[in-house]
């Protein structure tokens, strides 16, 4: 629970802006997306095993809840997996994820197998109707015309414009005015609860719509200053409440999807943010199966790449308009490898349906039952081992002439060999891995290393990890 006056240590700015050449990341993120507490502890052995180091829950506050009970993914008639991205109230325990008590038993099972737990948290706006937002709620923030900015229940119309970006309805979701001190006091009261119970970190939904301090104050709602941010990460309090555990203890980041206007660099003062537009470059080479013409080595953000979150594809690119969904999950899994092998950006895998297909996305459709197997694939296991492994490593990258095989270097101990096409590919690529003879860790496939080059033979989507 949040405690009064609670003592916290100073939060320094962190230099997120810098990269540093000899830093390497070595956590990977699962998101059990739409998994409930049950089925997460239950399947956290797993987890673990399959070498993940954190895992990002789905939202698990009070949310919009109209049929009293939430079945499917997606259905008219029998609930939607974006209900609790609708929040009534500042609460933990929803329909869709479970009851505080199974959160606590969760939460006592990824300690036991050293799991971190993330939370998607989404301050910025409560559900499409604002009537089912509850009373007590309402009465801590102030009373209704204190919840939400002066226009924010006016869609926005134009994303890059940061007053609307900002002071308006995301989605058409009403726009909390998170300025109001009644609210960040409730809020964080509700953090405090969750680090409490042993959550280690937070994705912020929708955090560039969140202002920082160069965007438009809202007078017209009585605001000040756009301080959200410096109370969420504990550099000061609001009404006696301050983040009860030092931040730079957790692991942040924020869902800054890149486009115009947006002040990366105020961001990145604050939190990681997300790499939305790498996933896109990275999508693109899958889809052709061939890297030329795409420059998979920048990461197309401002800040430093050890403090972006990647991914292959999220939540959104799989769900809202399928952007990613028609991928199939050997594409998938050949690009996790690559964002994995890599020596920086923290890798996000996000946990398809169980049963789904290219035809039926939803694949079983229920809430709360886990995804796939993907996430324990043998290739997944061994590039997420790798990761770890290759702690100190700096990367190399290549890619065959034809932009059909990626090889990822890290330095003389490791290399990760990934095959994007539906075609066999001979490897012959530039190596730091001294001479002899390598066998993968999945298929016990043979490669050599002669004179600096790496030979061998790769079969169609699939990818090898190569060990000194």
């Amino acid at each position: 629970m949040a405690l009064c006056g609670a003592v916290a240590l100073p939060s320094v700015a962190k230099d997120r802006m810098t990269h540093n050449p000899k830093a390497t990341n070595t956590e990977t993120i699962l998101h059990v997306w739409s998994w409930n507490f049950p089925t997460i502890a239950e399947n956290m052995k797993q987890i673990a095993d399959a070498g993940f180091t954190m895992l990002q829950t789905s939202p698990v506050q009070q949310c919009y809840n109209p049929e009293g009970q939430s079945k499917k993914l997606f259905d008219k008639n029998e609930g939607n997996w974006y209900y609790y991205y609708q929040p009534t109230d500042w609460k933990i325990g929803n329909q869709i994820v479970g009851t505080r008590q199974q959160m606590k038993e969760m939460m006592d099972s990824a300690a036991k197998y050293n799991v971190k737990v993330i939370v998607d948290v989404l301050p910025n706006h409560t559900a499409f109707d604002i009537d089912a937002v509850s009373p007590e709620f309402y009465k801590a923030v102030g009373g209704r015309d204190k919840m939400f900015h002066s226009n924010g229940l006016t869609p926005i119309s134009d994303y890059n414009d940061r007053v609307q970006c900002t002071l308006q309805g995301t989605g058409g979701l009403p726009d909390v005015n998170t300025e109001n001190p009644d609210f960040q006091k409730y809020y964080m009261e509700f953090v405090n609860e969750l680090l409490g119970m042993g959550v280690r970190g937070f994705r912020y939904d929708t955090a560039k719509h969140i202002g920082v301090h160069s965007d438009p104050v809202d007078k017209a709602s009585g605001v000040k200053e756009n301080d959200f941010w410096d109370v969420a990460t504990g550099r000061k309090a609001v009404k006696g409440v301050k983040l009860s555990l030092p931040y730079d203890s957790l692991f942040v980041y924020g869902e800054v999807l890149q486009d115009r206007n947006v002040p990366e660099a105020e961001y990145a003062d604050y939190m990681g943010q997300t790499a939305s537009s790498y996933g896109h470059v990275l999508r693109q080479a899958l889809e052709k199966g061939s890297a030329n013409g795409v420059d998979l080595k920048q990461w197309y953000h401002e800040a430093a790449p050890e403090f972006l979150t990647t991914w292959v594809e999220s939540h959104d690119t799989y769900c809202n308009a399928h952007e990613s969904a028609a991928l199939t999950d050997d594409q998938i899994r050949t690009g996790w490898v690559f964002l994995t092998a890599r020596q920086n950006g923290v890798p996000l895998f996000f946990s398809r349906p169980m049963n789904s297909t290219r035809e039926n996305y939803w694949g079983d459709n229920v809430l709360g039952a886990r995804g796939n197997d993907e996430f324990f694939h043998p290739e997944v296991v061994a590039v997420n081992r790798f990761r770890t492994a290759m702690e100190g490593q700096t990367e190399d990258l290549q890619q065959s002439d034809n932009g059909q095989v990626l090889l990822v270097n890290r330095g003389k101990k490791g290399a990760a060999v990934v095959n994007i096409s539906s075609n066999a590919n001979f490897v012959d690529l530039p190596t730091g891995l001294p001479n002899g003879t390598y066998r993968d860790k999945v298929y016990n496939l043979e490669f050599k290393v002669k004179n600096g080059r790496l030979k061998g033979l790769a079969s169609p989507h699939r990818t090898y990890i190569l060990q000194k």
